[in-house]
């Protein structure tokens, strides 16, 4: 029986907890008012993060989910005041995976982390995708490389879900924000650079072999072959 999903909101906010409660079975909802940020979390878990915290900077208590073991998996959305590009820069270096304009309303948390979980996926409509030594199934949520899976973040995922299935197709930036189901409208297309280079890092981090380039002035493309 799968874990149900953890939503982590700081600060804390008894009437979102109810709204998230109301609308959606098999959530977990943690509220963190003014304390340190949680030491552990299950998986899957996804934290909305204000700017501003009583005690610590949202930057902060960022860095300290992504610095734990415990809590290194689980999937970022900070909450900006301000939406220029310093701030957004500011948040993703944090650790960050997202970032979203405030105020942090029910509809808006829900519709947020809709884009955030892989979703259902009937059986057999995506089969499971190989390359090399690497495979990914999209139906369990899992990748694997010489039979070990790889513990990827929501993003990175969908990421290299997307490129396997369509390999040696160049992708552009804003095509890409559209397939992880982002406002084109509030990401900076240059934040997908960001998640790319956290997908090569995580691949790279586990013995896999870069399979991506970049295409310069156009985008990236997933090379079906190895690079000589």
């Amino acid at each position: 029986m799968p874990n149900p999903t953890v939503v982590l909101i700081a600060p804390g906010d008894p009437s979102l907890e109810e709204q998230l409660a109301a609308a959606r079975a098999g959530l977990t909802v943690l509220c963190c008012g003014d304390g340190p940020a949680p030491e552990r979390l299950p998986a899957p878990a996804y934290a909305f993060v204000d700017w501003l915290l009583p005690r610590m900077s949202g930057l902060e208590f960022c860095r300290r989910l992504r610095d734990q073991a415990g809590t290194a998996h689980v999937h970022i959305t900070m909450v900006l005041e301000s939406f220029d590009a310093d701030t957004r820069r500011r948040a993703l270096a944090a650790g960050a995976d997202d970032y979203m304009a405030g105020p942090l309303t029910g509809p808006v948390l829900l519709e947020r982390l809709d884009g955030c979980e892989p979703g259902p996926v009937r059986s057999g409509s995506r089969p499971a995708l190989r390359l090399g030594e690497l495979s990914v199934d999209p139906a369990a949520f899992q990748a694997r490389h010489r039979g070990r899976i790889l513990p990827l973040r929501p993003n990175e995922f969908r990421l290299l879900v997307h490129f396997m299935e369509n390999p040696d197709q160049v992708f552009s930036r804003g095509a890409l924000i559209d397939r992880l189901g982002k406002d084109g409208d509030m990401i900076d297309e240059r934040t997908v650079d960001v998640w790319i280079g956290r997908l090569r890092r995580a691949l790279r981090a586990h013995g896999v072999a870069d399979p991506l380039r970049t295409v310069r002035s156009l985008g990236y493309v997933l090379d079906s072959l190895p690079r000589a």
